[in-house]
């Protein structure tokens, strides 16, 4: 009982800990930026190619600071 007690707190913990970051992939590697509200929405990202343009239509990755992030895997 003390493994399923201690597992759920630990799965627990990287559930939380993943809620509150977007994951974002990018054309050569995989970026994390934290989230302004700890939601499941946009958690995991393709800014693969064309795709980059549609992030900066999304208002929560605007706050969270997308365009840093696309600019710094631009240069």
């Amino acid at each position: 009982m003390k493994h399923i007690a201690v597992l759920l707190i630990i799965f627990g913990a990287i559930a939380y800990g993943i809620l509150n970051y977007h994951f974002i992939l990018l054309d050569k590697n995989i970026k994390a930026l934290k989230k302004t509200n700890m939601t499941i929405e946009y958690t995991f990202l393709d800014a693969r190619g064309a795709g980059k343009a549609k992030l900066f239509l999304i208002p929560p990755l605007l706050k969270a600071g997308i365009k840093d992030i696309l600019r710094k895997a631009g240069e």
